[in-house]
């Protein structure tokens, strides 16, 4: 990359070392270099083996599982490097966890996300860059600067030799209609919708779909696949409904409780996801269908324009 290289520095946590190292390699730089531990009685330990006086720092852990322990060693990472005066700091989230708790959908309950961002600023962060928050509006949750990219141009790549007129990009759900319309634009190519109707947090019921997928090729795109249900029943009515071809892609493979159980048996042909969250081993072995696509030069690439002061949002004009 252009620009002065001997004041960027960018550290790893140990979240998705891979990640970190990609995007390194991206940036043409050597990773940070430091320690972290983790003592007998369970406390973390950071200690620095880099000078990062005066230099601006990008720390590079999502808080994906285990949730607690790697929003922790963040925390952690940002205080140590705060004390060792680093000009500035920057918190790099390719899954920010505790998104889906934005809100207080119900009386005596916390605002877990906002909680988040307040620790994660007074730890020291002096900006945050982020990928595919689950909520836009958890931009504002911060009290500085936020750069919230998105892993739209990925996926447009990856599908773009896919797509035909025998194409048509499917919502799984009402909520996530504006992300499908955009794709659909994006690729001209049809759009139909999902109607979901939720039992509880861990159960989706589908019961109709809006347009026609009957001899189509179906896309899905969804921000995160937690556990499953709705991309697979969506993907079970797209297939009653005379589907041809199933594809679903989403930026953040969480993958908890009966996700794998779900999705082994739900007819998708092509399970498409981003290396934002570590793929575990279980999940290749089980998921044979699952295609993993890089997001290291996407969030390389913005990390390069921050530190030269450069727009992060041209990335995502239309060429």
């Amino acid at each position: 990359m252009a620009g002065n290289n001997d004041e960027l520095k960018v550290f790893g946590g140990r979240g998705n070392p891979r990640l970190a190292q990609r995007i390194c390699d991206h940036l043409s730089i050597a990773m940070g270099r430091a320690e972290v531990e983790t003592f007998p009685d369970g406390e973390l330990f950071v200690k620095l083996q880099d000078d990062v006086r005066g230099r601006d720092v990008f720390v590079i852990q999502p808080t994906c599982r285990p949730v607690n322990d790697n929003l922790c060693e963040l925390l952690v990472f940002m205080d140590c490097l705060r004390r060792a005066s680093a000009r500035r700091i920057t918190a790099v989230l390719p899954y920010f966890g505790y998104a889906r708790q934005d809100r207080k959908d119900e009386g005596r309950t916390p605002i877990s996300a906002k909680l988040v961002s307040n620790l994660i600023t007074t730890a020291g962060a002096d900006r945050v860059l982020a990928l595919d928050l689950h909520a836009a509006q958890i931009q504002g949750f911060f009290d500085i600067p936020v750069d919230h990219l998105f892993a739209e141009p990925i996926f447009t790549q990856h599908f773009r030799n896919a797509t035909s007129n025998n194409v048509v990009f499917v919502s799984p759900d009402v909520g996530n209609v504006k992300r499908a319309r955009f794709y659909a634009q994006r690729l001209s190519c049809d759009l139909a919708i999902i109607d979901k109707r939720r039992l509880d947090g861990s159960k989706a019921v589908v019961e109709n779909i809006i347009g026609d997928v009957e001899g189509r090729d179906v896309i899905m795109i969804d921000d995160m696949i937690a556990t499953g249900g709705t991309v697979c029943e969506a993907a079970r009515i797209c297939k009653q409904k005379g589907a041809k071809i199933i594809r679903a892609a989403a930026t953040h493979a969480v993958l908890a409780g009966p996700a794998y159980d779900r999705l082994e048996k739900a007819p998708l042909d092509e399970l498409v996801v981003t290396d934002s969250i570590p793929l575990s081993d279980e999940a290749r072995r089980r998921l044979p269908a699952i295609k993993e696509l890089s997001c290291a030069s996407l969030l390389g690439e913005a990390i390069a324009r921050i530190h030269m002061n450069q727009s992060v949002s041209s990335l995502f004009l239309k060429s």
